[in-house]
């Protein structure tokens, strides 16, 4: 071994025997930790609003058509489930302040190319940025991970619901500033759509750098070396067994499944709804209200939903994220277009029910994997999501065009039902 590469495994022990002595350490950077993804989900979720409440009516103006209005969904969605899988292998690798810095601030310069494909007119340029925006929207989920590495057993979906609740300031305020960022964006010369996405790519980039400086020591590289540490000093008979690797095999099956499922309905519904709004005579400021609400519902009851996950169960609230979402189906088909109580109620249910399964099925991976493996795991699982948002908010566009926004709401509500028969085989021993 070289005298360069041992002296940086003797810097590395130096700063990592303090927190694998102490678990007082641990906890208090477990502490510091949710404070940075707190931070820097602040920022993530007004980057990530942009892309919600505009992309759709940014390319529905830019094509002349509604068909293919789902389609900057699916491109973004897309394009994270690209950069899930990056992020995941970096983050495992290197850690997760590399990997989530990294994904934020591409993030950022796909939101910089959606703003001159406005400015220039050009759709492939549109269609390239959105793909490399997804990059931010991957990172923002990922990021919930990041305050998990050190938590207990019975902290995890707490820690999720922390970094998600923190979300909320940031993309709640987003869709509010549609009217805003589009007054400012026709001031300098740039469409008014495009005005969101200025936001988004300062947003991303202020939420990497937050990563970049202040997540020191990384969690993960913690918790491996904790995990490391606890391995050398157990049977690793125990940890290799046939029937606990069965079990761990089954809990990222379950929560995989679960977080797709109620990714594709909300991408689907959700997409549309700017869309069958404008219809309607809606305008943007109503629009970016709904959203608004929406993506509050999406993140806001994260603390209460992460204690309930730890408290009454993982199965009990992937059940109720079935039925809210039924429910949310149901009212967005039977409302009347124009009346903003129902689109307000069906749309604040819709993202109630992503909640509950996204902090449910997050807790289920968590719970089945090691810090050895968790992070590429946890990357893997996100690529299918991103892939189901993707394949939701592409059909949706060419679904409601063929039939209508109540149809595709129906359709959304009962396919959340396959989540009920899946909790059920998750509980068969």
């Amino acid at each position: 071994m070289s005298q360069g590469a041992g002296k940086a495994l003797e810097d590395r022990a130096a700063w990592l025997q303090p927190y694998l002595d102490s678990p007082e350490k641990q906890q208090q950077l477990y502490r510091r930790t949710l404070m940075i993804v707190v931070l820097s989900q602040i920022f993530g979720g007004a980057g990530l609003a942009a892309g919600i409440t505009v992309g759709a009516l940014l390319a529905q103006d830019m094509l002349g058509t509604d068909s293919f209005a789902g389609l900057p969904a699916g491109l973004f969605t897309l394009g994270s489930a690209v950069a899930a899988l990056i992020v995941g292998r970096l983050s495992q690798r290197y850690g997760r302040r590399f990997g989530l810095a990294a994904g934020f601030l591409t993030g950022g310069i796909g939101a910089i190319g959606v703003v001159l494909s406005a400015v220039t007119n050009n759709v492939f340029l549109l269609f390239a940025s959105l793909f490399v925006y997804g990059a931010g929207t991957a990172t923002n989920l990922q990021a919930r991970y990041a305050g998990t590495d050190l938590a207990s057993s019975t902290q995890r979906a707490t820690a999720v619901s922390i970094a998600m609740v923190s979300t909320t300031f940031g993309a709640v305020a987003g869709p509010n500033m549609v009217q805003v960022m589009g007054r400012f964006a026709l001031s300098i010369g740039v469409p008014a759509l495009a005005g969101p996405f200025i936001l988004a790519a300062t947003a991303f980039i202020f939420a990497g750098l937050v990563l970049l400086i202040f997540l020191r020591p990384d969690p993960l590289l913690v918790a491996q070396a904790i995990a490391a540490e606890k391995r050398n000093g157990t049977d690793n008979s125990v940890v290799n067994n046939p029937h606990t690797l069965s079990v761990n095999n089954r809990g990222i099956m379950v929560g995989a499944t679960i977080m797709v499922l109620t990714q594709m309905v909300m991408i689907a519904i959700m997409t549309m709804t700017p869309v069958h709004m404008r219809h309607h005579g809606h305008g943007l400021g109503q629009v970016g209200m709904v959203i608004g609400i929406h993506v509050a519902a999406m993140y806001l009851p994260s603390l209460l939903t992460g204690i309930l996950v730890d408290k009454i169960g993982r199965t009990m609230m992937a059940i109720a994220s079935g039925a809210t979402l039924l429910a949310a189906g149901i009212m967005g088909a039977i409302v009347p277009a124009d009346s903003m109580i129902g689109l307000v109620i069906a749309l604040a249910l819709l993202g109630l029910g992503w909640n509950f399964g996204l902090i449910s099925g997050t807790a289920i991976i968590i719970d089945a994997t090691t810090p050895s493996t968790r992070a590429r795991t946890q990357g893997s699982v996100d690529v299918l999501i991103a892939l189901s948002g993707a394949s939701g908010g592409a059909l949706s566009g060419m679904i409601m065009a063929q039939t209508s926004f109540g149809t595709l709401s129906l359709a959304g509500g009962f396919l959340s039902l396959l989540l009920i028969p899946v909790v059920i085989w998750s509980r068969r021993k």
